[in-house]
């Protein structure tokens, strides 16, 4: 019997599931060092790796089952504590780093801003070796696992882009694990709460109803929209818009916390330095989860080593309050705002320092608030709240940060606001797990066919670049326009012929090919042409050089029809025809947002 498996490669934690073709799916037990000497099984692994300094262990530290000799670096609960105390040493939030389009994410640039750390990790590599972990993790407790990549599905948010999805899958293939399929974050949360309720599901939603996904997670925010219709009395799921990319989450809350106290620290005579800080980013962390999870406990206590030799003697000791957490992650990360309120998208400073482009704007109810707006705008679909703008009437909570049952309240109170009518909760989330779940059960979806799948597509439509064949005018430069070559929501399997219009393909030497996308023109055909193409975002550049058919010569242009196509792995695939030969050439990118 096929066995199917789910991967969670998140921000802060990833997980990983498995089903059969019957049968309820499970999380998988990860092994990873838990201490120094220890070694235990773990339902999620923290994305963390710490890299110890030459010595640090004399004994090589905690051995995992498939490592030999002393151990170069640890990834998952022993890493993220040690580097707590050493956070120099310490990566984390590389997800994030590996969807940062101005940072060298093939490059050594991790940890951030290290000056002890002699052999620094890419992005790229740390999400690789992360997947190792865990692969081997389940080959040690299932060693008959066979991991077929036909039947393995890996997740990244909804708002990655096409080059964060090809690092994903380049990653994989470093692993390994060969070619994967990948899959959204939300929709992901959504396959898995269908499946834990059986056909009972249907008795918490109703045709008409709008569902937001609102996934929270460590270091990125993503929303996305299902909506329910019926046909023939069967209700029918479609996702029908995906946010945008939002650098916000449970780092950045961490990260106010630390701010916060450490002002506190300060103003007591105590200034930290900038270790300390890094330290005490990580001690909130703990100390927060702790305060939203239990709104009876008034404070937690901190404590923020130093790099004494005198430890305890070193050690700054402070709290974290209840009302601390309340001010700062409920009323800063979700206040309570206007439908119209819209998020600051840009610091006035006109000079920034590198590092992580994190969201201008804390406040995740105002990109709530303009993510349904847009949503509005490219859709057109029926407005429900009373400032007209689109709002959901039920919510589906992922993320770790949604444990927390105050946060949960204050985005449907939000949302009742805005639509003058009660927002419901869809209950029976799992919002550590469900990614990880509903992966492993959109694998078994794939390869047998049976369940109820949500219609999506491509999130964007893409264009391809051409020059204008306008005359030459001295100082000026062509404009390139855009070809839609790939409408949104064009779904896996599909295909566009582009007949009746007739393009020239340059061939025998390197060209350069421009692609474009838009989640704001939903009503874009394949192709329709738009007359400057500086009105959508470049998606890649591909060189590539076409040959020549035969009985044309290096240089010349050939006359060519374009078809494109969505493959069964998400790859858009853009072929050039040329009619009298039947000589056809392909290019293609990932844009897989299933």
């Amino acid at each position: 019997m096929d066995t199917f498996f789910g991967i969670d490669l998140g921000t802060s934690h990833c997980a990983m599931a498995k089903t059969g073709e019957r049968g309820l799916p499970e999380i998988l037990p990860l092994t990873q060092a838990v201490t120094a000497n220890g070694i235990g099984e773990q339902t999620l692994l923290p994305s963390a790796i710490y890299i110890p300094a030459e010595g640090e262990f004399p004994d090589g530290g905690p051995s995992l089952p498939w490592k030999k000799g002393a151990q170069k670096w640890f990834a998952g609960i022993f890493a993220r504590d040690r580097g707590a105390l050493q956070p120099d040493r310490l990566i984390v939030s590389a997800k994030s780093w590996l969807c940062h389009p101005h940072a060298d994410r093939r490059g050594p640039i991790l940890p951030w801003g290290s000056a002890v750390v002699s052999e620094k990790w890419s992005p790229l590599e740390v999400s690789h070796q992360l997947l190792v972990h865990l692969l081997e993790s389940v080959k040690s407790t299932l060693p008959s696992a066979d991991l077929d990549p036909a039947h393995v599905v890996i997740t990244v948010p909804a708002s990655f882009d096409e080059a964060a999805r090809g690092l994903t899958l380049e990653a994989a293939k470093l692993a390994s694990l060969g070619e994967v399929t990948l899959l959204e974050e939300p929709q992901a949360a959504f396959y898995a709460w269908l499946e834990s309720h059986g056909l009972e599901w249907r008795k918490q939603v109703s045709d008409g109803d709008l569902i937001l996904v609102c996934d929270v997670g460590g270091g990125t925010a993503d929303f996305s929209l299902i909506s329910v219709t019926s046909q023939a009395g069967e209700l029918l799921l479609e996702r029908v818009a995906v946010g945008e990319h939002l650098l916000l989450g449970g780092d950045n809350m961490d990260l106010a916390l630390a701010h916060a106290i450490s002002e506190k620290i300060a103003s007591s005579g105590t200034p930290l330095d900038e270790w300390q800080f890094l330290s005490l980013v990580q001690a909130v962390r703990a100390g927060k989860e702790s305060l939203l999870s239990n709104p009876n406990l008034a404070e937690v206590s901190l404590a923020i080593p130093s790099r004494s030799r005198k430890l305890l003697a070193g050690t700054v000791s402070t709290t974290l309050t209840q009302a601390e957490v309340h001010e700062i992650v409920v009323e800063g990360f979700f206040p309570v705002v206007s439908p119209n309120d819209m998020p600051v998208t840009r610091r006035p400073g006109g000079l920034r320092e590198s590092g992580l482009p994190y969201a201008a704007d804390a406040a995740i109810s105002k990109h709530l608030a303009r993510f349904l707006t847009r949503a509005q705008a490219n859709r057109n679909l029926s407005p429900t709240g009373t400032s007209g703008i689109l709002v959901p009437n039920a919510v589906l909570f992922n993320g770790g940060i949604f444990n927390a049952v105050p946060l949960k309240k204050r985005v449907l109170e939000v949302l009742s606001l805005w639509s003058g009518k009660p927002a419901r909760e869809l209950a029976g989330a799992q919002p550590d797990h469900a990614v990880a779940i509903g992966a492993a059960v959109y694998a078994r979806l794939r390869h047998t066919g049976k369940g109820l799948r949500i219609k999506s597509g491509t999130a964007r439509s893409y264009y391809i670049g051409m020059e204008s064949s306008g005359m030459a005018v001295p100082g000026r430069h062509p404009v390139t326009k855009a070809l839609c070559i790939a409408p949104q929501g064009m779904e896996e399997g599909t295909q566009h012929d582009i007949t009746g219009q007739e393009f020239f393909l340059y061939t025998g030497e390197v060209s350069e090919f421009r692609f474009f996308h838009s989640d704001m023109r939903a009503s874009d055909q394949a192709g329709e042409v738009l007359p400057d193409a500086s009105v959508l975002e470049e998606s890649a550049k591909l060189e590539a050089a076409i040959p020549p058919p035969s009985g044309h010569a290096p240089g010349e242009e050939i006359p060519v029809r374009i078809e494109s196509r969505v493959s069964e792995l998400g790859n858009l695939e853009i072929f050039f025809v040329h009619p009298p030969s039947d000589e056809k050439w392909k290019l293609e990118f990932n844009v897989r947002m299933q």
